[in-house]
């Protein structure tokens, strides 16, 4: 197949799905890590209090403080959608933060396995919100928006560069000394 007849395909394909379905399967997709990141604030609030690594903190905290411009760019998400931004309760993150409640409930505090346990849900966290995002940074390309795509693609990459952070942190400082506790 040639590639204009594959872009004229692609095309028409777009136009096709922006109908109210799609658009309604999205604006709800969106309102899951919405409610997500609403409540991931407190957890990382948490994660810090239990933490004893200086790095592992200063990621914790600089995460929580992206949190605000976060929301905004869903809000405008929302906007663009011509939806009022709304929460939905996101199973996943709720039972992502009692996982780690559990963790820091489980491992002796001021050690390095408790920071290895804390980096292992932060990262479970951040993977969740690579996979919704990268998810609806994809199925943005069908919506005639073209903002939503741009926004979503920055809320991804800054998911990226925060897991990418916490596995060095990891491998640099942490999970040898955990090994040896």
């Amino acid at each position: 197949m040639n590639t204009n007849v594959q872009t004229k395909e692609r095309t028409e394909q777009k136009q096709q799905t922006s109908q109210p379905q799609f658009r309604a399967f999205f604006a709800d997709a969106l309102k899951d890590i919405y409610w997500a990141e609403k409540h991931l604030v407190k957890g990382l609030q948490k994660m810090q209090q239990a933490a004893t690594c200086k790095r592992l903190i200063a990621a914790l905290k600089k995460h929580e403080q992206e949190s605000p411009e976060q929301l905004e760019r869903i809000e405008r998400v929302f906007e663009l959608l011509g939806c009022k931004a709304a929460a939905k309760k996101c199973e996943a993150m709720e039972g992502l933060l009692k996982e780690t409640d559990s963790a820091i409930e489980e491992t002796e505090q001021d050690s390095f396995v408790r920071n290895a346990a804390l980096i292992l849900c932060a990262q479970k966290i951040e993977h969740y919100e690579i996979a919704t995002y990268g998810t609806l940074h994809a199925l943005a390309d069908y919506l005639p928006e073209k903002e939503i795509r741009q926004l979503l693609g920055e809320l991804l990459e800054e998911e990226k560069k925060t897991d990418c952070l916490l596995t060095e942190i990891a491998e640099q400082y942490v999970n040898q000394p955990a090994s040896e506790e």
